[in-house]
């Protein structure tokens, strides 16, 4: 038979030799127990409750519900979170805190306001302490906001106040005569919410905010010294911005000061391309990576004692897209985005971004949690689970402990040059991998490696070596997959959530696994 030269094969062959589809080989894995990053923060499975479209009313709280229970909670809101796992619950906002006085949101008579971030009525019927009871009903540990747009120094006080003393100053006993003997110790609190964003309510440039924002930390912490404190990072990565300006700027400022930096993302698929889709989080990390450089090197010249270093807190990012025009930004149905499996692969891809980076990365926060770009959504009688509730729910399920700096052989792919989602900065991705992998250790043996398999078509079975001890017993396999990456949930109709799959039982430093086309999958097993 005649060999086939390259002046023998079509074009039309040759364009699809050359495409991402015919590029996926076999890969390897390297699982190394002594080659650590640091302890995976249980911070990271967090979460966001804003004041906004049906996130509060209509979702968590919805007293006129036959779902509602005595305290006008949503009962499968509050099982779907605890299933979730939901460790870090931020509030009030978001664009929201930036006109929000929290007086209106407490005692027995609730003050009406024109809602302007989202353009509604805000009845402030769900308020401070409806909150902290939804986050215990939840065991959720709360994270709050205080308004840095229209908001004083003494309001940020005077909140801490309220919720962190016990007894004595005009506040704490105000609490008191509301109802709630006992002080909720709120110890996470944000230093305002997005303020380098033009569209965020009494925006500041980068010295002004910094400058207020320490002289309210100063009174927060006088009030509580054991409150930790958020700096409102970046959150405008817009065509013409310069976010690590901003960065550089705050954090220079108040280095000695807060605890973390708070950054935001949200991509998108605008184009409909699933493979630039697919590179999303490789920019995340190149963010993480910008971000700790700054912190090093403002650290180097900053006095906190014994304190630990600044931290970074994620503490918005979603999918975010769809739902991002016209009509679809406000009202009480703004930001109802649906979810779909490609979806999912991207939240997993992030979700491997923090673990990968957790020595720095201590806080992250999803935006949101219920109806509002969220993982679950309601209608007055029902509930589905969206596509992306499951790889969170793996996620913050078994991978605790501390993550791995794991070798990844894999083919790769260039993206073209593409919008991350609308309204955001352009990129171009190369050697984007198309196995994504992160994984976790415990002392008592147990490892966790978690892969998202970016390939459209094609599986790629991968070898996993363990470099240190030897795999031994059952491996779980859990996978998150489905027939189209356009496979969605509904109501009444789930096309993708998380199936268990086939025990592996392993002995032996080595074994190979096919990671099927467009999936992610966590094994879990034990190294002794």
């Amino acid at each position: 038979m005649k060999k086939a030269t390259l002046s023998s094969i079509t074009p039309f062959l040759i364009a699809i030799l050359l495409t991402p589809l015919a590029l996926a080989q076999d890969a390897r894995i390297k699982i190394d127990t002594d080659r650590t990053i640091g302890e995976i923060s249980p911070l990271i499975y967090g979460n966001f409750l804003e004041h906004l479209g049906r996130a509060v009313y209509g979702g968590a709280y919805d007293p006129d519900s036959p779902l509602a229970d005595e305290d006008g909670f949503r009962k499968d809101v509050i099982k779907a979170s605890k299933d979730l796992k939901v460790t870090l619950l931020r509030y009030p906002g978001g664009n929201f805190v930036s006109n929000y006085h929290w007086m209106d949101g407490v005692g027995p008579e609730r003050i009406p306001r024109m809602e302007l971030a989202w353009d509604r009525l805000e009845t402030n019927e769900f308020g401070t302490n409806e909150f902290m009871k939804f986050t215990n009903k939840i065991g959720a540990e709360p994270y709050f906001a205080v308004n840095m747009g229209t908001g004083t120094i003494s309001e940020a006080q005077r909140w801490v106040e309220y919720t962190n003393v016990e007894s004595g100053p005009y506040y704490a006993e105000l609490r008191k005569k509301h109802g709630f003997e006992k002080p909720w110790n709120i110890k996470y609190w944000s230093l305002g919410n997005e303020m380098d964003g033009f569209w965020q309510i009494g925006h500041l440039n980068a010295e002004d905010y910094s400058k207020k924002a320490r002289e309210t930390a100063k009174v927060m912490r006088l009030t509580d010294p054991s409150i930790k404190l958020i700096a409102a990072g970046a959150s405008n990565f817009r065509p013409g911005a310069n976010p690590m300006h901003w960065n550089r700027v705050v954090l220079e400022e108040l280095k000695d000061v807060v605890d973390y930096l708070a950054v935001h993302m949200y991509v998108g698929n605008p184009d409909n391309n699933y493979y630039n889709f697919m590179a999303t989080p490789q920019v995340l990390d190149e963010r993480t990576q910008i971000v700790r450089g700054l912190i090093t090197d403002v650290m180097s010249r900053a006095d906190r004692g014994d304190r630990d270093p600044i931290y970074i807190a994620w503490d918005e990012w979603n999918i975010w897209y769809r739902a991002r025009v016209g009509e679809d930004m406000t009202g009480v149905r703004a930001l109802e985005e649906h979810y779909n499996l490609e979806d999912a692969l991207v939240v997993s891809g992030f979700l491997n971004v923090f673990v990968r980076n957790a020595d720095i990365v201590k806080i992250a926060n999803m935006a949101q949690l219920v109806n509002v770009i969220a993982p679950m959504f309601t209608s007055e009688t029902d509930m589905f689970l969206q596509t992306i509730y499951y790889p969170l729910q793996l996620f913050a399920t078994f991978n605790h402990g501390t993550s791995l700096d794991v070798f990844v052989e894999t083919d790769t792919y260039n993206t073209d040059t593409f919008f991350l989602g609308l309204g955001e900065s352009q990129t171009q991705q190369n050697d984007v991998p198309y196995l994504d992998v992160s994984a976790t250790y415990k002392n008592n043996g147990e490892v966790v490696i978690n892969v998202v398999n970016r390939h459209l078509d094609k599986p790629i079975t991968a070898e996993i070596i363990s470099q240190t001890g030897m795999f031994n017993g059952t491996f779980e396999v859990y996978e998150v997959n489905g027939e189209s990456i356009k496979s969605q949930n509904d109501f009444g109709k789930t096309e993708v959530e998380t199936q268990r799959k086939k025990d592996l039982k392993l002995k032996g430093d080595s074994f190979e696994y096919a990671f099927p086309a467009h999936s992610f999958t966590l094994i879990k097993g034990k190294i002794k």
